[in-house]
């Protein structure tokens, strides 16, 4: 399935096209407005990418957290490194492990995600950046004979953006 994403700068310009694409007989149940008085993201679907990076980093975390902690205590056990001569052999091990555990954490963080997540990253967030400074998309689904038809008939109102989209297949 193929998307074709503009930007529209007030609600005018949003109705106009989505007028322009109903006279050219588009199947109306594919085209989709979103801004304030229309669907919003979520509605529509357009993932948070912050969430699901935090989601990820958390699922992570499960793992790498405690295996860190096993791994850490198990390295200082080994080594009988005495570090913190103040701590003793058991303290030593386990300040080993709540490194590794730190490590694990940090680990999960940057693999997981949590670094697009803090920093911004991906286009679902600048469209969702769009949306919060009270732009407007339009949305059209179609095949990819329906997504060049839509093409020029959207870019006559100027779209601040226009960008398409392939959506990976299903996998079944």
């Amino acid at each position: 399935m193929n998307y074709l994403i503009a930007v529209l700068s007030d609600r005018i310009q949003v109705e106009g096209a989505y007028s322009a694409l109903e006279e050219a007989k588009f199947a109306m149940g594919e085209v989709a407005i979103l801004g304030k008085g229309y669907k919003t993201a979520d509605e529509y679907g357009l993932i948070d990418p912050a969430n699901e990076a935090w989601k990820q980093m958390r699922l992570m975390m499960v793992w790498l957290v405690p295996f860190g902690f096993i791994a850490g205590f198990g390295f200082n056990a080994v080594t009988g490194l005495d570090t913190f001569p103040w701590a003793g052999a058991g303290g030593n091990q386990i300040i080993g492990g709540l490194l590794g555990a730190g490590s694990g954490a940090m680990g999960a963080f940057f693999v997981g995600g949590g670094a697009g997540a803090a920093f911004g990253s991906g286009d679902a967030l600048s469209y969702r950046n769009r949306l919060e400074a009270g732009k407007y998309l339009l949305v059209v689904r179609g095949s990819d004979a329906e997504i060049r038809l839509a093409t020029p008939i959207i870019r006559r109102f100027r779209p601040e953006n226009i960008q398409g989209y392939t959506a990976p297949p299903a996998n079944v």
